[in-house]
């Protein structure tokens, strides 16, 4: 399906009262989204991707962000960084600049949906 058929289709379920307005602007974002990513370079589309965790952190959630990009475990992550902080003090400053930098993924909030509506 193309992006026109999605996007249409979303305006049909709208208009006959299947989505909420809320629904609908979260799936018409959702969509317009996963456009952008799909045009973008791989490597590109994984950094603009990139979250900082919220259930998987000890610290700032960086390794568990990273694990979720990459696949690699998050104890692999925390590893690495110990290491590069251990032999020459990298690990620290990218920690702490990816801490800074990296936007932290967006709470999950669930909506109680009305039982006959």
């Amino acid at each position: 399906m193309s992006t026109t058929d999605d996007l249409s289709r979303l305006a049909e379920l709208h208009r006959s009262g299947a989505l909420s307005d809320d629904e609908y602007a979260q799936a018409k974002s959702r969509v317009l989204n996963e456009r952008v990513l799909r045009d973008q370079p791989a490597l590109v589309g994984a950094l603009n991707g990139l979250r900082r965790s919220r259930s998987d952190r000890w610290v700032g959630g960086v390794c568990g962000g990273l694990s979720e990009a990459t696949g690699l475990a998050t104890w692999l992550w925390r590893l690495a960084f110990v290491l590069f902080t251990f032999f020459g003090g990298a690990g620290l400053l990218v920690y702490v600049l990816l801490w800074i930098f990296v936007p932290a993924e967006p709470m999950v909030q669930s909506t109680p949906r009305q039982l006959g509506a």
